[in-house]
């Protein structure tokens, strides 16, 4: 099972608004390499939601609970034959009991070569399995 990060801006999508539903379709995703994490999301995978903006921070955990698929409003397949723009669909997990903040990730050695730090722009990524664990301990998630 991989994890991922999410990123989210909180006025537009907050990890509240997916408590609130209880389920969503993950999409807006364009970059190329946020693109290839993506298609590689499976069902019961879990995602950190990050929010970017003021906040800036791990602020829960959700599962994911459909495996990347094409994305209804955007067909298609690239060159190689993988889903142009994938999306998956997420159901929340638990709310983080202590966020974790960027700063809080800057200033800990041990994340050193987590993605978040060395490719802030991705909006999706995977997460070593590692870091993945001190996230969870962290935020006790």
């Amino acid at each position: 099972m991989q994890t991922f990060l999410l990123k989210t801006e909180p006025g537009t999508y907050s990890y509240s608004d997916l408590e609130r539903e209880g389920r969503t379709r993950w999409t807006g995703i364009t970059n190329p390499a946020a693109l290839k994490a993506l298609r590689a999301a499976r069902k019961g995978d879990a995602a950190f939601i990050y929010h970017t903006g003021n906040e800036k921070a791990i602020v829960g955990i959700a599962t994911i609970v459909k495996g990347a698929y094409p994305d209804p409003e955007k067909p298609g397949v690239t060159v190689a034959g993988e889903t142009k723009f994938p999306v998956i669909d997420l159901a929340p997990a638990r709310k983080a009991a202590k966020p974790l903040s960027l700063a809080e990730i800057r200033a800990d050695e041990r994340f050193a070569d987590l993605p978040l730090l060395r490719q802030s722009r991705l909006s999706a990524m995977i997460l070593p399995p590692k870091e993945a664990e001190l996230i969870r301990k962290l935020t006790r998630l």
